[in-house]
């Protein structure tokens, strides 16, 4: 949800509750918590960071040369609808500034 200029995560009660339970039965579950031991934080320099804990895992899936092709053209066309927005917005900035007046 967005709270003024910063956005945050509300939970439901279904989420807190999984969170509660999950910290106090000290479980390590598969792509929500780990558990690890004093000496581990202390060797991190006591950071509680959840990626120096987790394992980054990295699905690959086997695609055909055709998709290969088709998901790089809509990156290309992507980023190149992108750079059109840019330019159009570096344009009305310049325009902006150059109306501005100061001493």
């Amino acid at each position: 949800m967005k709270d003024g200029k910063n956005q945050r995560t509300v939970l439901t009660a279904e989420e807190e509750q999984r969170i509660i339970n999950t910290f106090n039965s000290k479980l390590a579950v598969e792509d929500f918590s780990v558990a690890v031991r004093y000496e581990e934080i202390a060797a991190k320099n006591y950071s509680l960071s959840a990626g120096q804990y987790f394992d980054v895992k990295i699905d690959y899936v086997d695609i055909t040369p055709k998709q290969f092709t088709q998901k790089m053209q809509d990156f290309t066309d992507n980023l190149d609808d992108l750079f059109k927005k840019s330019r159009i917005l570096e344009k009305e900035i310049n325009k902006q500034l150059a109306g501005l007046k100061y001493e």
